[in-house]
């Protein structure tokens, strides 16, 4: 017999209250309660990172957390930071740098990053290498995506000293 608990969550800025098990993990409840697919399923052991998202603000891997354990919490998946017509400067990044090729890592990499840069927002690039160590990609070889932390760290550093360029850009 299946369990199943109450929650109330906000993600992406929307409330959300709903009945789940009570070991349906967050992952599987944001791709498949809410459709929120950019969260993608990797690994299922915390190896990947392709599964990243924020919780109050905090990096976390969504596969070795229970949806139920974020009862009250806000959770920002990727398609919370930006959209196609307003994309985070993260997003630019990886768009403009070539930081992706399939795709599969890129919004666990996204969210890992902007972790970092929401606690450090001029990092090395070795800050860089460490605050993605736990995020693979199969594909790129990293130095894109090294380069395309670095180009979204200039561009926020770069709103925040001149406000007009900001306005300008959107």
């Amino acid at each position: 017999m299946s369990q199943k608990v109450s929650i109330g969550v906000s993600v992406n800025g929307v409330m959300h209250r709903d009945e789940v098990e009570a070991r349906q993990l967050l992952v599987h409840y944001l791709r498949d309660s809410l459709g929120l697919t950019g969260t993608h399923v990797g690994c299922d052991t915390s190896q990947c990172g392709a599964c990243t998202v924020h919780v109050d603000g905090q990096a976390i891997k969504s596969c070795t957390v229970f949806a139920a354990q974020v009862d009250g919490c806000a959770v920002t998946t990727v398609e919370g930071i930006g959209s196609t017509t307003d994309m985070h400067p993260l997003q630019e990044g990886f768009w403009e740098m070539h930081g992706l090729q399939c795709g599969f890592c890129t919004p666990g990499m996204i969210m890992s990053a902007a972790d970092l840069l929401s606690h450090n927002p001029d990092p090395s690039d070795d800050d860089i290498r460490h605050a993605l160590e736990g995020n693979f990609c199969r594909c790129t070889g990293y130095h894109n995506i090294l380069k395309a932390v670095r180009y979204a760290a200039d561009k926020m550093a770069s709103r925040e000293t001149n406000p007009e360029t900001a306005a300008a850009d959107d």
